[in-house]
């Protein structure tokens, strides 16, 4: 046998056992895929609680849209029959009450990373029915809870509307599961009334103790959720949610006036009239962060860009 044909032979005989080696092993010769930060992860069943209210609905339809698969999704709500849109797509719509803890079980059943929408004022106490959720999503298996904070607790503050979400942050940290704090801040959706009425008025009043907050999306809100429940690389975390601007009555009046046309005086508030009551926080609330860009890509919605979208309504007072 020549030199060349017996190098050969031990060639193919050596690929030969090699492939018998993979074979015996389960191994494969095609590399394991890596997932890039950032890329969607379908290997978890995802629980969204409240899927059928504005948000989430809103973080249903991101999650589709980013990748993940009905069948992946497990829609939880008090009106699962709103969801059907979603069931004929292959997401598994169920109900499931806080106020009710033995519907959760059920509910939360075979999900393994969960979306907790704070439930709103008027349905109970809320720590109590944030306690029934956790507890059944530990129960549950469920390995990580994305929970929909306050912005201020970021600066400490827990006073007011931030003392039920406190509550519940403390019971996530203790909790046997991986959390991530999703911190928004107040829906943009609250300044159209206010820039309506700015328009029909012609003016604006800019009160001694006025408050800048950092107003965001609903539909940013429902965007970042979506990003952290469907990538990794979130466990432990807090994220403020908001705007990229701190916004007052006269950000709002430069907006509302730039997309009605109509001029918007602005004045400030007579320095001797009493204080104005803060309809929704207080200083600690102030933030702006950058975490919508750097979770979904995309840029949070200006204020300017909300009210284009609305533009009938910012109208209609003064049509």
């Amino acid at each position: 046998m020549s030199l060349r044909r017996a190098r050969s032979v031990a060639s193919c005989a050596f690929a030969i056992s090699i492939l018998l080696l993979l074979a015996l092993t389960g191994a494969s010769l095609r590399p394991e895929p890596v997932i890039a930060k950032g890329s969607v992860v379908v290997s978890d069943r995802i629980i969204v609680s409240g899927a059928s209210g504005q948000l989430g609905r809103g973080v249903v339809r991101d999650l589709l849209a980013r990748g993940v698969p009905a069948k992946k999704l497990i829609l939880v709500s008090r009106t699962p029959e709103a969801l059907q849109d979603f069931a004929k797509l292959g997401a598994s719509t169920r109900f499931g009450d806080f106020s009710k803890p033995e519907s959760l079980p059920a509910a939360f059943a075979g999900g393994t990373k969960m979306l907790l929408i704070s439930i709103g004022f008027g349905g109970g106490p809320r720590p109590e029915a944030h306690k029934h959720a956790i507890d059944a999503a530990v129960a549950a298996g469920v390995k990580q809870i994305v929970y929909t904070s306050w912005v201020a607790l970021s600066a400490g503050d827990a006073s007011g509307i931030g003392a039920d979400h406190h509550a519940t942050e403390e019971m996530l940290k203790k909790s046997r599961v991986h959390w991530t704090l999703l911190r928004n801040s107040i829906y943009q959706d609250v300044l159209v009334g206010q820039a309506a009425k700015m328009v029909a008025d012609g003016r604006a009043v800019i009160p001694t103790n006025e408050v800048k907050l950092g107003y965001v999306t609903r539909e940013d809100c429902a965007a970042a959720a979506a990003a952290v429940l469907s990538t990794p690389g979130h466990e432990d975390k807090a994220y403020d949610i908001t705007g990229s601007e701190l916004i007052g009555q006269r950000e709002i009046a430069a907006a509302a006036s730039a997309v009605s046309g109509k001029n918007i005086a602005v004045t400030n508030a007579d320095p001797n009239a009493p204080p104005a009551v803060r309809a929704f926080a207080g200083p600690a609330a102030t933030r702006v962060s950058t975490a919508v860009a750097d979770l979904t890509g995309k840029p949070p919605t200006t204020l300017r860009q909300f009210f284009e979208a609305h533009k009938n309504a910012l109208l209609g007072a003064g049509s």
